[in-house]
């Protein structure tokens, strides 16, 4: 029987051997097997090193001219003057506008953290340099057609991997107090398990140095959504059981290195969403035989485990440290007085947050609506379990960016439940921007793509009273992201008209009001993180929807900072305590 080597790689596990005191990774075995419509099976080793993972999975990369690290240049002061209306130049006069007032009852307590968040992929670049693997993003990008609409890629994104000095010292001089990144798992272990690329935690070491040094607090995620290729295709990544073990031993890897000077850490990014991406498409990745529909769950399920071993490493290295699961959502309105509508939004909360929420904060184990439907699949928690992911979170930290109208199915709750081939199975209730009279939406919507997100923020303070009522957690809420979609901003072209974006600017001054009237009314938040540090890749979206608080040309990679960023910063420089 012939079988070319690709079609063993794409087909075969990929099991890694490797020393964990190796500090340059070269090669890992691959053990592949095939079984023929007679049953016989055969198999076979080969050596890989990094580079022949890049080119028989993902192929040829772009780099940027930019390709050491580079020292910051001083910020000139004309890009650090605030846009109108927080600053008008003495000259020329005339121009006249309704006074604001400050609300002498609201204020963010000096030890409130503001600041901005990034993610690695979206903005590092240098996917190929100093020894990274390939992540599973890197194939979706380059091999998946159409899966990023625009089909661009993380190749270079916004060369943080190389500007991130001058970034930070951005950072610093506009007044952000602190910097929330991602490490790129597959830069630190590029097979995803066994050996370690000593030159990725340097980097990152300097990373943390460089906030250190300009004064900004380092906060650190250790898995935005970049899972290591090799892991995928050797036992399906997150839907395999292994992924609680490798994902433990990565983060014991990290702990150890970077705890002394990093005191805020973050788990898991949004595993709502992660998981929601599987099953991830056909013919580019190791075959599963989990069914579609439960892939999700399977990958929840193991992300809590996964997470639970983190946080106690984590605790074990340093139990002063504030460890953290990002859980994501919006504020559920009940659409109607109905009593179907009500159930629908006791449903839409457990599927979304108390999805990951009720195990790391109530009582280690799943909403009952949840649980009823994972119990037909999914190995309940032992009790072991339930004690070890119960507490794992020290404050609640939740992405929260909009909110939606909740209601019942048209068919009827019980219909939907009933029947697993409903469209809206297994969750079964259904979500609407609009308001009952189906005629004025929630708020201004943001660019057409990002059709999820209007801005929401009459909902913030009901959102965090829920919050703080139902989850009670005893550090405290930090609204870990949040931010809009400038619309139609790609569509900008000349650099005046993209510094202005009046709708992220209400948005930002709106939202932090919101939060001010929720913490007057005794919810304890600690602090926020703006999404974004710049315009980046916005995953399947590409470079077309932009988040940032900071224009980048990305021909030049030169930064810019917006008229929102001011607004941001403005609003602690106005209410927090001196």
């Amino acid at each position: 029987m012939a079988v070319s080597l690709l079609s063993i790689l794409f087909l075969g596990g990929i099991p890694v051997a490797l020393s964990q005191n190796a500090t340059v990774p070269s090669t890992t075995a691959v053990s592949a097997s095939l079984t023929s419509s007679g049953s016989a099976s055969f198999v076979t080793n080969v050596d890989l090193s990094v580079d022949d993972l890049w080119d028989l999975y993902v192929g040829p990369v772009a780099t940027f001219s930019i390709n050491t690290t580079v020292e910051p240049t001083p910020i000139p002061s004309s890009s650090l003057i605030p846009p109108p209306t927080l600053y008008y130049p003495p000259f020329p006069t005339g121009q006249q506008v309704p006074l604001q007032s400050k609300n002498e009852s609201w204020k963010f307590p000096k030890d409130f953290w503001y600041g901005v968040a990034g993610a690695a992929y979206q903005i590092e670049g240098a996917v190929k340099a100093e020894g990274r693997g390939p992540s599973i993003w890197d194939v979706l990008t380059h091999r998946v057609v159409n899966y990023v609409t625009t089909n661009e890629t993380g190749d270079i994104a916004d060369n943080n991997y190389y500007q991130y000095k001058e970034d930070i010292a951005r950072l610093a001089a506009l007044g952000i107090k602190t910097y929330s990144f991602s490490l790129s798992w597959s830069r630190i272990q590029p097979f995803g398990s066994g050996a370690v690329n000593e030159q990725a935690l340097k980097h990152y070491d300097d990373v943390i140095d460089t906030c250190l040094e300009y004064g900004v607090t380092p906060q650190v995620t250790l898995y935005h959504w970049d899972l290591p290729l090799v892991l995928q295709n050797t036992y399906g990544g997150w839907l395999g059981d292994q992924i609680a073990d490798d994902f433990a031993a990565y983060a014991e890897i990290v702990f150890n290195r970077f705890a002394s000077k990093v005191h805020y850490w973050f788990t898991v990014n949004e595993p709502i969403v992660f998981c929601g991406f599987y099953p991830l498409p056909e013919n580019y990745f190791k075959k599963t035989s989990t069914p579609p529909k439960q892939q999700p769950y399977v990958c929840g399920h193991n992300v809590l485990l996964a997470h639970a071993k983190a946080y106690h490493i984590a605790k074990s290295v340093n139990s002063s440290l504030s460890v953290s699961f990002k859980t994501n959502g919006g504020y559920k309105i009940q659409r109607t007085d109905s009593s179907a509508d009500a159930e629908a939004v006791q449903r839409a909360w457990d599927f979304q947050e108390g999805w990951f929420a009720n195990p790391t904060f109530i009582n280690g184990d799943y909403p009952s609506t949840l649980k009823t439907y994972l119990s037909t699949f999914l190995p309940d928690f032992t009790e072991e379990q339930k004690k070890s992911i119960n507490g794992t979170s020290d404050i609640f930290a939740h992405d929260a960016y909009t909110s939606d109208f909740i209601m019942a199915p048209d068919s009827g709750i019980e219909a939907c439940t009933s029947n697993s081939s409903h469209s809206l199975y297994p969750q079964c209730y259904n979500t609407t921007k609009l308001y009952a009279n189906n005629y004025w939406a929630i708020g201004p919507a943001g660019d057409p793509g990002t059709p999820w997100l209007n801005k929401a923020t009459d909902w913030v303070p009901a959102f965090l009273h829920y919050m703080q009522d139902t989850w009670k957690p005893k550090g405290g809420i930090a609204i870990t992201e949040f931010g809009i979609s400038e619309p139609y901003e790609a569509l900008r072209k000349d650099l005046a008209s993209i510094l202005i974006d009046p709708i992220r600017s209400s948005y930002y001054r709106d939202y932090l009001e919101a939060i001010l009237i929720a913490m007057s009314e005794g919810v304890n938040v600690v602090g926020t993180l703006a999404w974004s540090i710049y315009d980046n890749l916005e995953w399947s979206s590409g470079y077309s929807i932009k988040f940032g608080i900071q224009y980048v040309n990305m021909t030049t990679q030169e930064r810019y900072f917006k008229a929102s960023a001011f607004e941001y910063v403005n609003m602690f420089n106005v209410y927090q305590e001196k």
